[in-house]
């Protein structure tokens, strides 16, 4: 596995921390953070067998937090000198004390060990930044061409984004780490009509998103990458099966939930619902807040007793994954929903000290910035739904519905501001009957509320069906910010669950 890049431990970032902390302490901060980052990124796209663009960029540069008289300051800056480092955390202190008298409760951090000096790289063998552009262009090219010799496809895309990020902290106490994380979203997504019908459709790789490197594209499937020669094979009659199929019959139905789309609910419906800023009314301006009250900690009935989902900072390969967070809190596991009651939420330092009766008043290592020139906020942790301990396998839980559908990868969504209310689509629903697939129908969407949609949840596949799904887009905040995260879930079964056709629904 890589070790630290050179390039950026050749950087002056223990120099400038140290200028910009004891600045910070002789202006009598009570705390005060400095963090340090380089997050490259690189975007490759192809169309139909040509490459449309290539982009590199990179964001580098540094920040100081402090708590001044009970308030928050926070300056960035991106010349790399000491003089900066102290006029950054010197205007860090000036905004604290414009904010202070503003305060009705003063800042507090809860407790957290000391970490000296650590160093934390993500799991992957081969760095995407180290590999030729011309080998990644190669590969989408041959990825769009292959796709294009099946008849029904008139268009086919690919692409590939990347990201190699940096990022030293320190802060008074002491504590100083050091980490690298690389993660990577390949992809690709045919396109073809039927003029009889009017129909256009499309059908995208559900290969996941993923904190791994360039072996993930190009290295075998026993080994950890995805399997794209088959889902390269199969796709195209997939669209072509997707476009001839029948519209779906609106009803009650059976579900079947694949990975690949049960991961997009859990994001919206609990990942969201369970951030502790957004339960306590944070997020209203922006995002909206969530029905998962603190009130109803431990008494919430989120969904059926075989619901187990955890919130994690450390599985191996997620989007969110990170040894440390950005207030210096060493990651964790946690319990989120047990046994289908609601018992925790998603902490950062002050929150956790407000709250002590979460996590046992310790952060869960939730604080994460997306920039060096943004404050950390408290950001999802990969939000997973647990597997079964028993062997089930998909088929098992597909022989157990007479009539239903079973639905593979996401497409849209929505849900309201207290994410409750939702309804999403995916881009494969296959008829179920007599617990047999019975080829795909299309328009179609499921319909629920979170405590309903989770409540009917009868049962949960095995291990070998836990897939670690994904998105590298999830925006909060405001201004705005964007951060990865991952979530694993097996295949479920759900009971009764409302089905819209989407085309009869748009007609309205």
């Amino acid at each position: 596995m890589p070790g630290l890049d050179p390039g950026f431990t050749s950087l002056p970032y223990r120099e400038l921390g140290d200028a910009a902390l004891t600045r910070a302490r002789e202006l009598g901060a009570t705390h005060a953070d400095f963090r340090f980052e380089r997050v490259r990124y690189q975007d490759v796209r192809v169309r139909d067998g040509a490459l449309q663009g290539a982009g590199d960029s990179e964001d580098l540069g540094f920040a100081v937090r402090v708590v001044h008289e009970g308030a928050w300051g926070f300056a960035a800056g991106v010349h790399l000198t000491p003089e900066e480092a102290v006029r950054v955390a010197e205007q860090a202190v000036a905004v604290a004390r414009v904010s202070a008298p503003l305060v009705t409760t003063p800042v507090e951090l809860a407790d957290e060990p000391v970490y000296d000096d650590v160093t934390w790289v993500s799991s992957y063998a081969q760095d995407p930044f180290a590999v030729p552009l011309r080998d990644k262009v190669a590969v989408l090219v041959d990825w769009s061409e292959r796709l294009r010799q099946h008849p029904v496809v008139e268009h086919a895309t690919a692409e590939l984004l990347q990201v190699h990020e940096n990022k030293y902290y320190a802060d008074l106490a002491g504590t100083r780490t050091t980490q690298q994380r690389v993660r990577l979203q390949p992809t690709f997504t045919a396109m073809g009509s039927d003029a009889e019908r009017g129909l256009f459709d499309d059908m995208s790789s559900i290969a996941p998103p993923t904190g791994r490197g360039w072996e993930y594209v190009v290295g075998s499937p026993a080994d950890g990458a995805w399997d794209w020669e088959s889902e390269l094979a199969e796709v195209p009659d997939l669209l072509a099966e997707k476009l001839a199929a029948p519209s779906v019959e609106a009803g009650t139905y059976d579900l079947v939930i694949h990975p690949s789309n049960l991961w997009l609910t859990i994001h919206e419906s609990i990942g969201h619902a369970t951030e502790l800023d957004r339960a306590l009314g944070y997020e209203a301006n922006y995002a909206g807040t969530s029905f998962a009250t603190v009130d109803r900690l431990g008494s919430l009935r989120y969904g059926s007793a075989v619901m187990h989902v955890t919130g994690d900072r450390t599985v191996e390969h997620g989007l969110s994954t990170v040894g440390y967070d950005d207030e210096g809190v060493a990651t964790q596991s946690w319990d989120i929903v047990k046994d289908g009651v609601l018992v925790g939420y998603q902490l950062d330092r002050p929150m956790a000290h407000l709250h002590p009766e979460l996590n046992a008043g310790r952060s869960n290592g939730c604080a994460y910035a997306d920039s060096p020139g943004h404050i950390p906020i408290q950001r999802m942790a990969n939000v997973s739904l647990q597997p079964s301990g028993d062997d089930v396998s998909t088929d098992d839980l597909i022989s157990r519905v007479g009539r239903g559908l079973y639905v593979v990868g996401d497409k849209s969504w929505s849900i309201d501001m207290q994410r409750f209310n939702f309804q999403f689509t995916g881009q494969r629903f296959y008829a179920i009957r007599d617990g047999r697939l019975a080829g795909q129908v299309r328009d179609a969407a499921y319909q629920a509320t979170t405590t309903d949609f989770w409540g009917s949840m009868e049962a949960v596949g095995g291990p070998d069906t836990w897939v670690l799904g994904g998105a590298f887009n999830c925006g909060k905040a405001q201004p705005g910010q964007v951060a990865s995260v991952s979530h694993g879930c097996p295949t479920a079964l759900f009971r009764e669950v409302r089905i819209l056709n989407t085309e009869a629904e748009g007609a309205h």
